[in-house]
């Protein structure tokens, strides 16, 4: 089987939302002794690219970016296992929803897209602490720190992890990041962040563009 048949039979089963499928795929891949890396980004991130466009256009729902996200995180752990150091890709991205927050569906998307799109991901969860993010994103070494609040209530928590930084003297050391249904451009302006994004392919685009 060529690679580009290979490629393509991992970007399909992650489509399909075919754990056993991508898994195979990925078996014969390494037994190929193809690169892993090309098989992460031409194959499986390709298909989740695929999915992000249905969910984005409701052809999609929740259920089935999850299903997909598991096809897509069981293929790149059989792979990554043959990348000497792991894959790390593009950056290291801390995510999580704020603190008094217990909404994750969101974050959980979001982190799923990136993790396609080449980032490794360290996911939190919800009703994080704020001095317990800062301490992940300087343990984990991080290069952006992305927050999600969806309720008014606890936007301040966005504002607070900014606080906490400058008052560790780190303002400088993590680009941050944050959405959520009742943040927007003006909110992270108006706090001093770096970036905001309404859904899961804007936030992409925006963590490019920040990376």
């Amino acid at each position: 089987m060529s690679e580009k048949e290979i490629f393509e039979r991992l970007k399909q089963s992650v489509i399909d939302m075919d754990a056993d499928a991508a898994k195979a795929a990925a078996n014969d891949a390494m037994g190929q002794n193809l690169d892993p890396i090309a098989c992460i980004e031409k194959g499986l991130s390709e298909g989740m690219m695929v999915i992000s466009d249905m969910f984005d256009n409701a052809q999609i729902y929740v259920p089935h970016i999850i299903l997909s996200a598991e096809a897509f995180t069981d293929a790149v752990e059989i792979l990554s296992s043959h990348i000497k150091g792991g894959y790390a890709g593009k950056g290291k991205i801390l995510i999580h929803t704020v603190e008094g927050d217990i909404h994750d569906i969101g974050k959980n998307i979001v982190g799923i897209m990136l993790q396609a799109n080449g980032y490794e991901i360290i996911d939190l969860g919800r009703d994080v602490p704020v001095a317990d993010v800062v301490d992940a994103a300087i343990k984990n070494n991080v290069d952006i720190i992305a927050g999600s609040a969806l309720m008014t209530t606890t936007m301040p928590s966005q504002r607070e992890i900014l606080a906490e930084l400058k008052d560790r003297g780190l303002e400088n050391k993590f680009k941050c990041v944050f959405g959520g249904a009742p943040t927007s451009q003006e909110w992270v302006d108006q706090i001093g962040a770096d970036g905001w994004a309404d859904n899961a392919a804007d936030a992409v685009s925006m963590i490019n563009e920040l990376i």
